[in-house]
Protein backbone atom coordinates (compact mmCIF):
# COMPACT_ATOMS: atom_id res chain seq x y z
CA UNK A 1 0.00 0.00 0.00
CA UNK A 2 1.46 3.27 -1.03
CA UNK A 3 1.70 6.25 1.29
CA UNK A 4 -1.82 7.89 1.90
CA UNK A 5 -3.34 4.64 0.39
CA UNK A 6 -6.11 2.46 2.10
CA UNK A 7 -7.47 -0.90 1.66
CA UNK A 8 -10.44 -1.78 0.08
CA UNK A 9 -10.84 -0.97 -3.83
CA UNK A 10 -14.88 0.00 -4.76
CA UNK A 11 -17.30 -3.14 -5.56
CA UNK A 12 -18.98 -1.32 -8.32
CA UNK A 13 -16.88 0.98 -10.38
CA UNK A 14 -18.59 3.37 -13.31
CA UNK A 15 -16.29 4.85 -15.95
CA UNK A 16 -17.28 7.61 -17.77
CA UNK A 17 -15.67 7.97 -21.77
CA UNK A 18 -15.37 4.18 -22.18
CA UNK A 19 -15.61 5.15 -26.37
CA UNK A 20 -11.97 6.92 -26.20
CA UNK A 21 -8.92 5.63 -25.85
CA UNK A 22 -8.21 6.28 -22.53
CA UNK A 23 -11.18 5.78 -20.93
CA UNK A 24 -11.01 2.19 -22.59
CA UNK A 25 -7.71 1.77 -21.23
CA UNK A 26 -8.75 2.50 -17.83
CA UNK A 27 -12.09 0.38 -17.77
CA UNK A 28 -10.29 -2.68 -19.01
CA UNK A 29 -7.07 -2.52 -16.46
CA UNK A 30 -10.21 -1.80 -13.85
CA UNK A 31 -12.47 -4.89 -14.83
CA UNK A 32 -8.84 -6.89 -14.78
CA UNK A 33 -8.36 -6.00 -11.03
CA UNK A 34 -9.56 -9.03 -8.94
CA UNK A 35 -10.25 -6.60 -5.92
CA UNK A 36 -12.93 -4.91 -7.98
CA UNK A 37 -16.66 -6.56 -8.38
CA UNK A 38 -17.95 -4.82 -11.48
CA UNK A 39 -16.65 -2.19 -13.95
CA UNK A 40 -19.53 0.03 -15.86
CA UNK A 41 -18.63 1.71 -18.90
CA UNK A 42 -20.61 4.87 -19.93
CA UNK A 43 -20.69 6.71 -23.42
CA UNK A 44 -22.46 8.64 -25.13
CA UNK A 45 -25.54 6.55 -27.50
CA UNK A 46 -23.38 7.66 -30.30
CA UNK A 47 -20.14 6.32 -29.47
CA UNK A 48 -18.28 3.48 -31.67
CA UNK A 49 -17.20 0.20 -31.82
CA UNK A 50 -13.65 1.13 -31.69
CA UNK A 51 -12.76 -0.49 -28.23
CA UNK A 52 -15.41 -3.32 -27.81
CA UNK A 53 -12.44 -6.09 -27.87
CA UNK A 54 -10.38 -4.27 -25.15
CA UNK A 55 -14.28 -4.02 -23.19
CA UNK A 56 -15.11 -7.63 -23.64
CA UNK A 57 -14.72 -8.27 -20.00
CA UNK A 58 -17.06 -4.29 -19.16
CA UNK A 59 -20.50 -3.52 -19.11
CA UNK A 60 -20.80 -1.16 -21.43
CA UNK A 61 -23.78 1.45 -21.27
CA UNK A 62 -24.63 4.18 -23.68
CA UNK A 63 -26.85 6.81 -22.33
CA UNK A 64 -26.99 10.82 -22.63
CA UNK A 65 -25.19 12.85 -19.45
CA UNK A 66 -28.34 13.83 -17.85
CA UNK A 67 -29.96 10.25 -18.02
CA UNK A 68 -27.06 9.49 -15.23
CA UNK A 69 -28.96 9.91 -11.87
CA UNK A 70 -31.27 6.64 -12.33
CA UNK A 71 -28.24 4.44 -12.98
CA UNK A 72 -25.99 5.77 -9.88
CA UNK A 73 -28.62 5.09 -7.74
CA UNK A 74 -29.89 1.65 -8.82
CA UNK A 75 -26.49 0.09 -9.18
CA UNK A 76 -25.60 1.32 -5.85
CA UNK A 77 -21.91 2.60 -7.34
CA UNK A 78 -19.44 3.13 -5.25
CA UNK A 79 -16.70 4.95 -7.61
CA UNK A 80 -17.27 6.89 -10.44
CA UNK A 81 -14.26 8.05 -12.64
CA UNK A 82 -14.77 10.78 -15.09
CA UNK A 83 -12.61 10.88 -18.18
CA UNK A 84 -15.26 11.90 -21.23
CA UNK A 85 -13.54 14.83 -21.95
CA UNK A 86 -12.79 16.19 -25.39
CA UNK A 87 -9.61 18.66 -25.93
CA UNK A 88 -9.95 19.84 -29.34
CA UNK A 89 -13.25 20.96 -30.94
CA UNK A 90 -14.01 18.47 -34.01
CA UNK A 91 -15.66 20.96 -37.32
CA UNK A 92 -16.91 17.16 -38.46
CA UNK A 93 -18.76 16.72 -34.93
CA UNK A 94 -20.50 20.25 -33.52
CA UNK A 95 -17.37 21.95 -33.38
CA UNK A 96 -16.57 24.41 -30.01
CA UNK A 97 -20.26 23.89 -29.39
CA UNK A 98 -20.02 20.17 -28.95
CA UNK A 99 -17.16 20.32 -27.02
CA UNK A 100 -18.26 22.46 -24.25
CA UNK A 101 -21.32 20.66 -24.13
CA UNK A 102 -19.42 17.32 -23.55
CA UNK A 103 -16.95 19.09 -21.02
CA UNK A 104 -19.02 21.43 -18.97
CA UNK A 105 -22.76 20.94 -18.83
CA UNK A 106 -22.11 17.01 -19.30
CA UNK A 107 -19.84 17.48 -16.09
CA UNK A 108 -22.33 19.13 -14.38
CA UNK A 109 -25.17 16.48 -15.11
CA UNK A 110 -22.65 13.95 -13.82
CA UNK A 111 -21.94 15.85 -10.46
CA UNK A 112 -25.50 16.20 -9.95
CA UNK A 113 -25.84 12.56 -10.47
CA UNK A 114 -22.84 11.64 -8.04
CA UNK A 115 -24.36 14.11 -5.35
CA UNK A 116 -27.83 11.69 -5.18
CA UNK A 117 -25.73 8.78 -5.34
CA UNK A 118 -25.79 7.46 -1.52
CA UNK A 119 -23.46 4.58 -1.62
CA UNK A 120 -20.74 6.48 -3.76
CA UNK A 121 -17.58 7.18 -2.01
CA UNK A 122 -15.07 7.56 -4.04
CA UNK A 123 -14.47 10.73 -7.41
CA UNK A 124 -12.06 10.94 -9.64
CA UNK A 125 -12.36 13.48 -12.20
CA UNK A 126 -9.31 13.67 -15.20
CA UNK A 127 -8.61 17.53 -15.80
CA UNK A 128 -5.30 18.79 -16.82
CA UNK A 129 -2.16 21.43 -16.57
CA UNK A 130 -3.83 23.59 -19.06
CA UNK A 131 -6.00 24.55 -15.38
CA UNK A 132 -3.08 26.89 -15.26
CA UNK A 133 -3.32 28.77 -18.51
CA UNK A 134 -0.41 30.35 -20.34
CA UNK A 135 0.78 33.49 -20.64
CA UNK A 136 4.27 35.76 -20.37
CA UNK A 137 3.73 36.62 -16.91
CA UNK A 138 3.69 32.77 -15.60
CA UNK A 139 5.95 31.36 -12.99
CA UNK A 140 9.01 29.16 -13.90
CA UNK A 141 6.94 26.04 -12.21
CA UNK A 142 3.59 26.02 -11.05
CA UNK A 143 2.18 23.93 -8.14
CA UNK A 144 -1.42 23.61 -7.71
CA UNK A 145 -1.96 26.40 -5.85
CA UNK A 146 -1.15 28.63 -8.52
CA UNK A 147 -3.94 30.21 -10.05
CA UNK A 148 -4.32 31.32 -13.41
CA UNK A 149 -2.56 34.84 -14.24
CA UNK A 150 -4.85 34.82 -17.31
CA UNK A 151 -8.10 32.81 -18.42
CA UNK A 152 -6.97 30.52 -21.18
CA UNK A 153 -7.72 31.97 -24.47
CA UNK A 154 -8.48 28.00 -25.77
CA UNK A 155 -11.81 25.99 -24.92
CA UNK A 156 -10.36 23.58 -23.33
CA UNK A 157 -8.19 25.51 -20.50
CA UNK A 158 -11.70 27.36 -19.95
CA UNK A 159 -13.54 24.29 -19.49
CA UNK A 160 -10.96 22.87 -17.21
CA UNK A 161 -11.85 26.05 -15.04
CA UNK A 162 -15.07 25.34 -15.11
CA UNK A 163 -15.64 21.35 -14.23
CA UNK A 164 -12.90 21.94 -11.40
CA UNK A 165 -15.21 24.85 -10.06
CA UNK A 166 -17.83 22.58 -10.16
CA UNK A 167 -15.89 19.74 -8.24
CA UNK A 168 -14.99 22.26 -5.32
CA UNK A 169 -18.86 22.87 -4.92
CA UNK A 170 -19.55 19.03 -5.06
CA UNK A 171 -16.95 18.53 -2.42
CA UNK A 172 -18.54 20.62 -0.17
CA UNK A 173 -21.96 18.95 -0.40
CA UNK A 174 -20.66 15.72 -0.08
CA UNK A 175 -17.60 15.81 2.02
CA UNK A 176 -18.11 12.37 2.74
CA UNK A 177 -17.07 11.66 -0.96
CA UNK A 178 -13.27 11.08 -1.41
CA UNK A 179 -12.99 13.36 -4.84
CA UNK A 180 -9.29 13.24 -6.45
CA UNK A 181 -8.66 15.76 -9.29
CA UNK A 182 -5.99 14.71 -12.08
CA UNK A 183 -4.46 17.69 -13.58
CA UNK A 184 -2.71 15.63 -16.83
CA UNK A 185 0.70 17.07 -18.44
CA UNK A 186 -0.03 16.18 -22.04
CA UNK A 187 -0.07 12.39 -22.67
CA UNK A 188 2.71 11.15 -24.92
CA UNK A 189 4.15 7.56 -25.60
CA UNK A 190 4.46 4.28 -27.61
CA UNK A 191 0.83 4.12 -27.71
CA UNK A 192 -0.71 7.34 -27.28
CA UNK A 193 -2.64 9.15 -29.75
CA UNK A 194 -3.25 12.86 -29.31
CA UNK A 195 -2.57 16.09 -30.76
CA UNK A 196 0.56 16.44 -29.53
CA UNK A 197 1.71 13.20 -30.70
CA UNK A 198 0.71 13.56 -33.95
CA UNK A 199 2.12 17.23 -34.13
CA UNK A 200 5.66 15.89 -33.33
CA UNK A 201 4.72 12.82 -36.44
CA UNK A 202 4.75 15.80 -38.92
CA UNK A 203 7.78 15.81 -40.80
CA UNK A 204 7.64 19.38 -40.67
CA UNK A 205 6.93 21.04 -37.50
CA UNK A 206 5.44 24.44 -37.09
CA UNK A 207 6.78 26.55 -34.09
CA UNK A 208 6.32 29.91 -33.10
CA UNK A 209 9.06 32.70 -34.44
CA UNK A 210 11.80 33.39 -31.50
CA UNK A 211 10.10 30.97 -29.37
CA UNK A 212 11.30 27.94 -27.88
CA UNK A 213 8.55 26.73 -24.73
CA UNK A 214 9.31 24.20 -21.98
CA UNK A 215 7.39 21.95 -22.43
CA UNK A 216 6.64 18.83 -20.01
CA UNK A 217 4.95 15.18 -20.63
CA UNK A 218 2.77 12.42 -19.49
CA UNK A 219 3.65 8.52 -20.82
CA UNK A 220 -0.13 6.87 -21.04
CA UNK A 221 1.10 3.91 -19.26
CA UNK A 222 1.73 6.38 -16.54
CA UNK A 223 -1.46 7.78 -16.38
CA UNK A 224 -3.25 4.75 -16.51
CA UNK A 225 -0.97 3.72 -12.96
CA UNK A 226 -2.04 7.27 -11.29
CA UNK A 227 -5.76 6.44 -12.27
CA UNK A 228 -6.09 3.17 -11.32
CA UNK A 229 -4.25 3.76 -7.89
CA UNK A 230 -6.81 6.95 -7.38
CA UNK A 231 -9.28 4.45 -7.86
CA UNK A 232 -8.48 1.65 -5.37
CA UNK A 233 -6.51 3.47 -2.75
CA UNK A 234 -7.96 7.16 -1.08
CA UNK A 235 -6.29 9.97 -2.24
CA UNK A 236 -8.20 13.11 -2.01
CA UNK A 237 -6.78 16.77 -3.16
CA UNK A 238 -5.73 18.18 -6.54
CA UNK A 239 -2.45 16.41 -8.12
CA UNK A 240 -0.40 17.83 -11.03
CA UNK A 241 0.58 14.18 -12.70
CA UNK A 242 3.23 14.85 -15.41
CA UNK A 243 6.70 12.96 -15.80
CA UNK A 244 9.52 15.21 -14.17
CA UNK A 245 12.21 17.19 -15.90
CA UNK A 246 11.76 19.45 -19.18
CA UNK A 247 12.27 19.42 -22.91
CA UNK A 248 12.16 22.62 -25.03
CA UNK A 249 10.53 22.62 -28.65
CA UNK A 250 13.68 22.39 -30.08
CA UNK A 251 14.87 20.69 -28.28
CA UNK A 252 12.01 17.66 -28.75
CA UNK A 253 11.46 18.55 -32.95
CA UNK A 254 15.83 17.55 -32.94
CA UNK A 255 15.12 14.24 -30.83
CA UNK A 256 12.20 13.33 -33.13
CA UNK A 257 13.94 13.93 -36.32
CA UNK A 258 12.01 16.49 -37.79
CA UNK A 259 12.18 19.82 -39.17
CA UNK A 260 10.96 23.39 -37.75
CA UNK A 261 9.07 25.62 -39.96
CA UNK A 262 9.37 28.70 -37.69
CA UNK A 263 6.53 31.42 -38.38
CA UNK A 264 4.97 34.32 -36.90
CA UNK A 265 2.54 33.94 -34.25
CA UNK A 266 -0.23 35.31 -36.04
CA UNK A 267 0.13 33.07 -39.05
CA UNK A 268 0.88 29.92 -36.45
CA UNK A 269 -3.19 29.27 -36.98
CA UNK A 270 -2.60 28.83 -41.08
CA UNK A 271 -0.13 26.95 -40.54
CA UNK A 272 -2.13 24.87 -38.77
CA UNK A 273 -5.16 24.65 -41.26
CA UNK A 274 -2.19 23.87 -43.63
CA UNK A 275 -1.25 21.01 -41.80
CA UNK A 276 -5.04 19.99 -41.85
CA UNK A 277 -4.82 19.90 -45.60
CA UNK A 278 -1.56 17.73 -45.61
CA UNK A 279 -3.51 15.33 -42.93
CA UNK A 280 -1.64 15.74 -40.06
CA UNK A 281 -4.47 16.57 -37.26
CA UNK A 282 -5.92 19.60 -35.73
CA UNK A 283 -4.94 22.20 -33.55
CA UNK A 284 -6.80 24.89 -31.12
CA UNK A 285 -5.70 28.05 -29.22
CA UNK A 286 -5.02 26.04 -26.00
CA UNK A 287 -1.90 23.81 -27.83
CA UNK A 288 -0.94 26.79 -29.63
CA UNK A 289 -0.26 28.98 -26.50
CA UNK A 290 1.54 25.92 -25.53
CA UNK A 291 4.09 26.13 -27.99
CA UNK A 292 4.30 30.04 -27.55
CA UNK A 293 4.79 29.75 -23.62
CA UNK A 294 5.19 26.29 -22.29
CA UNK A 295 4.07 25.05 -19.22
CA UNK A 296 6.07 23.32 -16.35
CA UNK A 297 4.52 21.75 -12.99
CA UNK A 298 5.90 20.54 -9.63
CA UNK A 299 4.86 17.38 -9.10
CA UNK A 300 6.27 16.29 -6.02
CA UNK A 301 2.40 16.53 -3.89
CA UNK A 302 1.66 13.24 -5.90
CA UNK A 303 5.27 11.65 -5.11
CA UNK A 304 4.54 12.05 -1.69
CA UNK A 305 1.07 10.63 -1.36
CA UNK A 306 1.24 8.33 -4.04
CA UNK A 307 4.51 6.72 -3.48
CA UNK A 308 4.87 7.03 -7.36
CA UNK A 309 7.14 9.06 -10.29
CA UNK A 310 6.33 9.33 -13.84
CA UNK A 311 9.13 7.81 -15.78
CA UNK A 312 10.86 11.33 -16.73
CA UNK A 313 9.50 13.91 -19.85
CA UNK A 314 12.81 12.88 -21.98
CA UNK A 315 12.07 9.02 -21.51
CA UNK A 316 8.26 9.47 -22.24
CA UNK A 317 9.08 11.49 -25.39
CA UNK A 318 11.95 9.03 -26.53
CA UNK A 319 9.12 5.98 -26.00
CA UNK A 320 7.41 8.02 -28.46
CA UNK A 321 9.83 8.54 -30.91
CA UNK A 322 11.02 4.83 -30.86
CA UNK A 323 7.50 3.74 -31.82
CA UNK A 324 7.60 6.60 -34.72
CA UNK A 325 11.21 6.12 -35.99
CA UNK A 326 10.80 5.72 -39.88
CA UNK A 327 7.04 6.06 -39.66
CA UNK A 328 7.17 9.27 -42.21
CA UNK A 329 7.90 9.91 -45.36
CA UNK A 330 8.57 13.09 -46.80
CA UNK A 331 7.38 13.67 -50.26
CA UNK A 332 8.51 16.04 -52.68
CA UNK A 333 5.10 18.13 -52.52
CA UNK A 334 5.43 18.54 -48.78
CA UNK A 335 8.84 19.86 -48.89
CA UNK A 336 7.81 22.42 -50.89
CA UNK A 337 5.16 23.37 -48.57
CA UNK A 338 7.71 23.53 -46.03
CA UNK A 339 10.23 25.55 -47.99
CA UNK A 340 7.12 28.21 -49.09
CA UNK A 341 6.09 28.23 -44.75
CA UNK A 342 9.43 29.04 -44.44
CA UNK A 343 9.77 31.76 -46.91
CA UNK A 344 6.33 33.30 -45.58
CA UNK A 345 7.95 33.44 -42.38
CA UNK A 346 10.49 35.58 -43.21
CA UNK A 347 8.36 37.80 -45.33
CA UNK A 348 6.27 38.10 -42.29
CA UNK A 349 9.26 38.91 -40.05
CA UNK A 350 10.20 41.65 -42.71
CA UNK A 351 6.87 43.08 -42.68
CA UNK A 352 6.86 43.46 -38.97
CA UNK A 353 10.21 44.77 -38.57
CA UNK A 354 9.45 47.40 -41.31
CA UNK A 355 6.17 48.25 -39.86
CA UNK A 356 7.65 48.76 -36.62
CA UNK A 357 10.32 50.95 -37.87
CA UNK A 358 8.31 53.50 -40.16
Amino acid sequence: MTPGGTSGAPGVVVVTGVGRYLGAHVAARLAADPRIERVIGVDAPDSGTEFTDLLDRVERIRLDSDSLGGLLADLDVDAVVHLALVSAPDQQHGGRSAMKDQNVIGTMHLLAACQRAPRLRKLVVRSSTAAYGVSFRDPAVFTEETEPREVPRGGFGRDILDLEGYVRGFRRRRPDVTATVLRFAPFIGSTADTTLTRYFAQPFVPTVFGRDPRLQFLHFDDALEVLHRSIVEDHPGTYNVAGPGVLSLSQAIRRAGRVAVPVLEPGLSGAAALARTMGFGRYGLDQVDLFVHGRVVDTSRLEQEYGFTPRSTAEAFEDFIRAHHGGVVVTRDQLAVAEQLVRDGIRQVRAAVRERSS
